[in-house]
């Protein structure tokens, strides 16, 4: 157990030294086959994502996913620090992609070498570190899934505190319009899209979603973005919004866009439908494992690579949601060692028991 710990401390380390955002992930690619190479794991890859199943998968037992990803977002600039500079200070290994979700990544990476070689497992184990998590590009987990094993039960890691996320709020994002009457800023306009403005968003500040969930609450409903105009003589003809939708369980994604279209007072276009909230019984028996390691449950407001799963899927990583995309991340070292003692008695727990 302590060489898997150094060996993952050391991993992290060489991950966030090598730049690896959305879509640019190939240096850290190499650490993770380089990995498997060293421990005589069989991978494969799709692109950047590499990904490796237990040395005796059985194709009539079903598959666990342990998943995480290895890209992360551009740094923020209010950083103080190198962010690709691994400096491990008071116990926190700093540097982008180390809390999110690289002390995933590489705890999951860890446990699944444990259990490499073991016999007689209740299901096999898919290990795949996968890409354009950051930014749900094509190449992320869904645009992958075709080309993998068939996945009946996940693990996804990223920062949870080691503490189970049963759910997970989906995504909706639309682009939404107050149209209006362009002119000349010096003559009468009674149909200004900016005037409407205000109404527009005390709208969207006061709706009510008839339907919370008991794990993840009511829908959240966010402008994130307006714009408008671009002379200072000119009324435009629209005023453009984005507004950020986070999804209980309780509509789906498809429902949910049809009812904001039909009652916003402005347009409305979802980007897309297919991030889909997530979750997994209480009572499954993974869920239960972790319980009885003394692991609470939560719902997630935030989203991962579950989005792109239609089977049960339990969302658990070390460090803290919080400082992700934060300005000098860190994850303290202990965190990712109790993550791996935890995700292998977990999986223990769970595949022999």
């Amino acid at each position: 157990m302590n060489t898997l710990y150094k060996d993952s401390l050391n991993l992290l380390q060489q991950l966030i030294a090598t730049e690896s955002y959305s879509g640019q992930e190939g240096g850290t690619a190499l650490h993770l086959k380089n990995w498997c190479k060293e421990h005589q794991i069989d991978f494969q890859d799709i692109g950047h994502t590499v990904w490796a199943t237990n040395l005796n998968f059985d194709p009539n037992k079903p598959t666990l996913l342990l998943n995480s990803h290895h890209d992360t977002v551009t740094p923020n600039k209010a950083y103080t620090r190198d962010p690709f500079s691994p400096k491990i200070e008071d116990g926190k290994l700093y540097g982008l992609g180390s809390n999110d979700a690289g002390g995933a990544l590489v705890s999951l990476l860890a446990a699944f070498t444990h259990f490499y070689a073991a016999k007689n497992l209740s299901h096999n184990l898919l290990y795949v570190a996968s890409v354009e998590e950051e930014t749900a590009g094509p190449k992320s987990l869904r645009g992958i899934l075709d080309q993998l094993p068939p996945i009946d039960l996940a693990l996804v890691g990223e920062p949870t505190q080691m503490q189970m996320a049963i759910a997970e709020k989906g995504l909706l994002v639309f682009d939404g319009l107050i149209e209006g009457t362009p002119s000349h800023a010096a003559h009468p306009n009674s149909d200004n899209p900016i005037m409407k403005l205000p109404s527009v968003l005390e709208w969207f500040a006061n709706y009510q979603f008839d339907r919370a969930s008991a794990v993840l609450g009511p829908v959240k409903m966010t402008v994130t973005q307006v714009s408008a105009g671009s002379q200072h003589n000119v009324v435009p003809a629209q005023v453009k919004l984005v507004v950020d939708v986070r999804v209980n369980d309780q509509y789906s994604n498809v429902e949910l866009a049809a009812l904001l279209q039909k009652e916003a007072p402005c347009t409305l276009t979802p980007r897309s439908l297919h991030l889909t909230s997530s979750s997994i019984s209480a009572t499954h028996p993974l869920v239960q494992a972790g319980i009885q390691l003394g692991r609470s449950t939560y719902g997630s407001p935030t989203l991962s690579d579950q989005a792109a799963l239609q089977c049960p899927s339990l969302k658990m990583g070390p460090g803290d949601s919080t400082r992700s995309h934060s300005a000098d991340e860190f994850i303290f070292t202990h965190e990712i060692e109790e993550a791996i003692s935890l995700y292998i008695a977990l999986l223990n727990q769970y595949l022999i028991s």
